[in-house]
């Protein structure tokens, strides 16, 4: 089991651009202990023979194929728009 030391929590303060006390560097040391500390347990595990995966289900694309169909026609579409010309949705004009 490795700890970490007071001096390495305070570097890792400082990458980060953050400030702590000296009682905020105790508890992070200890998170990071604890964390390390479940890290190589994780290590000690056998997967000898287990394939790597990138989920723990497996899964399949469920979509639907992606045919084209007609959804509205540009008239319904127009028919909503508070003001269209020649087919066209007209808005104000934001150049001079």
């Amino acid at each position: 089991m490795s700890n970490i030391a007071m001096d390495e929590v305070k570097r890792i303060a400082d990458l980060a651009r953050l400030a702590v006390t000296e009682e905020d560097t105790k508890m992070f040391k200890e998170h990071l202990d604890a964390i390390t500390i479940y890290a190589e347990q994780l290590n000690e595990v056998d997967t000898e023979g287990v394939e790597p995966t990138t989920h723990a289900l497996k899964l399949e694309n469920v979509m639907r194929k992606d045919e084209p169909k007609q959804w509205t026609t540009q008239e319904e579409v127009l028919k909503n728009a508070p003001d269209h010309k020649d087919g066209h949705f007209r808005v104000p004009s934001i150049l001079e």
